[in-house]
C-alpha cells in the first residue's frame, strides 16, 4: 500500500526529524492521504497532551528542597546509602508513574485557562481536520451573500465576509465549529491551490491572544508550517491559518478585518 512507507515515519515527520526530502515526500502524502492524515492529527494531539501535562506537573521548588531536607535528615541519622538511593530511587518512579499516568488520561483538566500556544494548537487541529476531511466544508458556494445566511441559527452571532473581486482569493465554503464546545464559523478560503482556514468566535475572557499577528508554534503547526494571525474585532476573535505564504495571509485578514468593519 501507498502509506506503508510513511506510517512508521509519522513521529519523525512530525518532529521535523527525517531528511528535507523524505519530509518534503511524507508532507505531500498526508497532504493527499485522508488515513494518514488522521493518524497524523492524532499523533499530534497526544504529543501536545504530553507536552502540557508534563508542565503542569512539574515539581514545585519547595517539593524539591522537603524532598532533600528529608534526605538529609535520614543521613544525619546515620540511615545507610543504599537505603537512600533505593528512596530516591522509589520516589522518582512514583513521581514519574504520577506524570505519565496523568499525561496519558489528562483530558484538557485547564481548558478554561488556554495559554497562546494552547489555543494555537487547537486551531491547527481545526484546519487539519478540516483540510484531512472528505467533506471540509457543509455549505458549499462562492457566493458570500449564500455562506453568510446559512450560519443563522446554527452559531450565535453574525459576521461579515468580503467582496473578493479583483482579489486572487476564492470562498470554497463554510461549516460549523467548536473551541472548547463554544460553536463558530469555519470558512475556507483558496489562493493559488493553497486551502486557508477563516475560524470565528465570540470573545470570552481569558481567550485573547498577545499581539495582532503571530506564527503559531505549536507542534502541529511547526510540522505543518502553517502561518497564522489572529486578532479581536466587535466582540469576534478571528484565526486565519494556512500554509500560504504569510503575506497572503495578512491579505485575507485585512479584507475580512476591513468587511468587519462595514
Amino acid at each position: 500500500m501507498a502509506c506503508e512507507p510513511w506510517s512508521g515515519k509519522l513521529d519523525l515527520y512530525l518532529d521535523g526529524e527525517l531528511p528535507a526530502e523524505e519530509m518534503r515526500k511524507c508532507d505531500a502524502h498526508v497532504r493527499s492521504c485522508p488515513s494518514c492524515a488522521a493518524d497524523a492529527l492524532a499523533l499530534v494531539r497526544m504529543k501536545r497532551e504530553v507536552q502540557a501535562a508534563g508542565k503542569r506537573f512539574t515539581p514545585s521548588e519547595e517539593f524539591r528542597l522537603r524532598v532533600q531536607r528529608s534526605v538529609n535528615t535520614r543521613s544525619a541519622l546515620g540511615s545507610k546509602l543504599s537505603w537512600n538511593l533505593n528512596w530516591l530511587r522509589t520516589a522518582a518512579l512514583a513521581l514519574a508513574g504520577l506524570v505519565l499516568g496523568v499525561a496519558l488520561s489528562v483530558n484538557y483538566v485547564g481548558k478554561s485557562r488556554h495559554g497562546e500556544e494552547t489555543i494555537q494548537g487547537e486551531i491547527a487541529d481545526l484546519h487539519v481536520a478540516a483540510m484531512a476531511s472528505s467533506t471540509p466544508v457543509d455549505v458549499i458556494s462562492t457566493d458570500r451573500h449564500t455562506v453568510k445566511p446559512w450560519f443563522a441559527g446554527k452559531i450565535p452571532f453574525t459576521f461579515n465576509l468580503p467582496e473578493l473581486q479583483n482579489s486572487d482569493f476564492s470562498l470554497l465554503g463554510g461549516r460549523v465549529t467548536y473551541l472548547d464546545q463554544a460553536p463558530g464559523a469555519h470558512l475556507i478560503y483558496l489562493v493559488r491551490k493553497h486551502r486557508i482556514s477563516v475560524l470565528i468566535f465570540q470573545e470570552r475572557p481569558g481567550q485573547g491572544v498577545a499581539g495582532d499577528k503571530l506564527r503559531a508554534e505549536s507542534s502541529a503547526a511547526k510540522a505543518y508550517s502553517f502561518t497564522t494571525e489572529t486578532w479581536s474585532q466587535d466582540g469576534l476573535r478571528y484565526f486565519v491559518i494556512g500554509d500560504a505564504t504569510a503575506d497572503d495571509i495578512h491579505r485575507l485578514a485585512a479584507l475580512l478585518k476591513e468587511a468587519a468593519r462595514t
